[in-house]
């Protein structure tokens, strides 16, 4: 836990460094329930792991440096399992674009780290490896990345609500061995700060 306190520090203190004098730094809050570990494309992990997460996030404001790389925006995200599996928490970027009055896509893409499994503690061909395998998501790295895609409905000038969809993974990049992953999907409400 430890870690998440760091990342959240250093992407609060580069936001208040790299965002314009004169804008606001947090733009946006948002809070919501994502379901753990859902089938997408590959479901053989599918069944492992379970509950619900309730996952938090803040945005900032996007840094004038950043508009070369079509303007995101920074966050900082966390998100408990209730039902005690997989936590994870970090920061990333997102981008959002408007494609109806009150409607936008919003694709991201982030760094977590997580308090799930990596592997099994028991050697190879221990019964009770077979078990652990059964209901826990081999991440093979403590580092993930987080890629996602939001579709946005603005319900208010301040407030609306999202459909999320997140990908975590180390993609053979941050890790090796072992990359289950997981998939999780949910809604999720916003509050965006001064308009």
């Amino acid at each position: 836990m430890k870690r998440v306190f760091a990342i959240a520090a250093l992407a609060t203190s580069a936001a208040a460094l790299a965002a314009p004098a004169n804008a606001q730094l947090v733009e946006e809050v948002r809070l919501g329930v994502m379901q753990h570990n859902i089938c997408v494309i590959d479901c053989k992990n599918a069944d492992k792991e379970d509950g619900p997460n309730v996952e938090g996030e803040v945005v900032f404001a996007s840094p004038d440096l950043f508009r070369y790389i079509l303007a995101p925006r920074p966050y900082i995200v966390a998100s408990y399992n209730t039902a005690g599996n997989t936590n994870f928490g970090g920061v990333g970027l997102l981008w959002n674009w408007d494609f109806a009055q009150g409607w936008s896509l919003e694709p991201s893409l982030g760094y977590v780290i997580h308090d799930g499994s990596n592997e099994s503690p028991f050697p190879q061909g221990d019964p009770r490896s077979d078990a652990f395998a059964r209901d826990n998501v081999y991440f093979g790295s403590d580092d993930l990345f987080r890629t996602g895609l939001a579709l946005n409905k603005d319900l208010g000038p301040n407030w609306g609500l999202q459909l999320q969809y997140e990908h975590l993974s180390h993609g053979q990049i941050l890790g090796n061995g072992r990359n289950q992953g997981i998939d999780n999907v949910g809604v999720r409400a916003y509050w965006r700060f001064g308009e």
